[in-house]
């Protein structure tokens, strides 16, 4: 592993700090605009992106930038003190991730532009047989990016889609977790040069069943302290769905609790919402939308209280 993975990881789990995802594909960015009332073109997923990375002082909450492939080609991440990090994944089929052939050569191609972590993504159904293949190809595309001199982050996303309790989601993320790991010791992944970015334990949409932060916050770390090595230098939370205020709150409740890894956020829309309503894409609502991101990124502060 070349040596700087490690403090490349190190930085992006910097306490202060999380990680911005603006990684929408075009359909996805696209459902957004359209409650909004902006039509999903190349200028405005353009101007949009450039609003966010441009925002004043984000690097003051904001360690790293996940990008689409548009948008890392059309260059708009400007701030050298932001890590630029690009989404590689092929999508899902059949419950699993789509192999990534072409990987290695993508990977020298975004290194030129700039990019010195990736991203994949694999969704987890609670009651569904994906685990294993899911987590063999999240370690070979692990592996694949280690090779190439960029930081894996690791994302094995157990969906909060579905009727199922919160015990069984944290029974399936225990599980999922400790095969992730299996299968990245087994490819030869050095954990001190990747991060991961996992779901939070709660109860499926549809269960029925609320639990406080503080109840989500203990079976979460209860979940990461069964299973991960300490040498991984942290964990960047996705929000799954959870709104913006529920993302922040569950995030603070599982610092208060703390664990030997840096404990962080990696989220898209828990940053992204609200900002994306003022914008409502008008120019001159410009500065309006940069200072609420700044303000949710700052609530987001990942140091304990």
């Amino acid at each position: 592993m070349p040596n700087n993975l490690s403090q490349i990881a190190l930085e992006l789990v910097a306490a202060g700090k999380g990680i911005l995802a603006a990684d929408e594909s075009t359909g996805t960015i696209g459902k957004r605009f359209e409650k909004i009332g902006v039509e999903n073109t190349e200028d405005n997923r353009r101007a949009w992106r450039s609003l966010l990375f441009s925002t004043p002082n984000l690097e003051r909450y904001i360690s790293g930038i996940i990008q689409f492939d548009e948008t890392l080609r059309g260059q708009i991440l400007k701030n050298p003190n932001i890590i630029s990090i690009i989404k590689v994944d092929n999508g899902i089929e059949n419950f699993v991730m789509k192999p990534m052939p072409d990987l290695a050569q993508r990977l020298e191609q975004y290194k030129q532009l700039g990019a010195k972590a990736a991203k994949a993504r694999a969704t987890i159904t609670v009651g569904q047989e994906n685990i294993l293949p899911n987590a063999k190809m999240q370690a070979e595309y692990a592996k694949i990016c280690q090779n190439a001199g960029i930081v894996p982050m690791v994302e094995p996303e157990v969906l909060m889609d579905g009727a199922h309790t919160m015990e069984q989601c944290e029974a399936t993320t225990e599980q999922t977790l400790r095969v992730v790991f299996e299968e990245l010791e087994k490819a030869g992944v050095a954990i001190d040069g990747i991060i991961l970015k996992p779901n939070m334990v709660v109860p499926g949409k549809l269960s029925g069943q609320k639990a406080s932060p503080q109840e989500i916050a203990e079976a979460t770390v209860r979940v990461l302290k069964k299973v991960l090595p300490d040498n991984l230098p942290g964990v960047a939370f996705l929000s799954g769905g959870q709104t913006e205020d529920e993302a922040a709150e569950n995030l603070k409740a599982i610092n208060r609790i703390g664990g030997p890894w840096k404990l962080t956020f990696s989220y898209g829309r828990a940053l992204q919402d609200s900002a994306l309503k003022i914008w409502a894409g008008k120019s001159e609502n410009t500065k309006a939308a940069q200072e609420m991101l700044l303000a949710r990124a700052s609530r987001l502060n990942p140091i304990p209280a």
